[in-house]
């Protein structure tokens, strides 16, 4: 098996792909529509190869994750070399976040003591993560609970249908309150 490589699935949402590098999931790319799409992304990335067994845990981790299942990948090792120590800090917190759990932009930065600010910059980190689902950015929230930006297929619907399956309702009125019609 080689040290590096890369490999398309498919799961319920779709096509993904992943590469790694070492010991070390280094890319992940979410449900696309085509095989040949995530193929082409990956070709950029990695030479195609059989999944060494942590990968295919991963891989099998993802079927399961799409398909609704309660899954963890907060202990699967990733590669953020070459990567700014504000992106690795980021998704170190990113990752301590549980299943369902979310959080704003804007409380990510003040949790690393950062401006109120810096929102923006944590946006751009999160548009730049390599590893998503894995370092799960679809948890980071605009303020007010709104979805904000996603850079993955499908954009900001995709994020919207990942954070569904954890079982997060996004800006929806107080079930008390339906029955006044507001």
């Amino acid at each position: 098996m080689s040290a590096s490589g890369c490999a398309s699935f498919e799961t319920a949402q779709g096509w993904c792909g992943i590469v790694w590098s070492g010991g070390a999931i280094a890319r992940f790319h979410l449900p696309e529509g085509s095989e040949r799409a995530v193929l082409g992304r990956l070709a950029r990335a990695a030479t195609p190869a059989e999944p060494p067994a942590f990968v295919a845990d991963v891989i099998d981790r993802a079927r399961r994750y799409f398909r609704g299942e309660r899954i963890a990948f907060d202990d699967v090792a990733v590669s953020l070399d070459g990567l700014p120590d504000l992106s690795r800090r980021l998704y170190e917190e990113i990752r301590a976040l549980k299943r369902g759990e979310t959080i704003t932009y804007g409380a990510l930065a003040a949790r690393l003591g950062l401006p109120k600010e810096a929102a923006r910059a944590v946006g751009q980190a999160m548009g730049a993560n390599p590893v998503p689902l894995i370092v799960p950015c679809h948890r980071v929230l605009a303020a007010g609970g709104g979805l904000g930006g996603f850079s993955g297929p499908g954009g900001a619907r995709q994020k919207a249908q990942m954070l569904a399956l954890e079982g997060v309702r996004l800006n929806a009125a107080d079930p008390a309150q339906n029955d006044f019609g507001f």
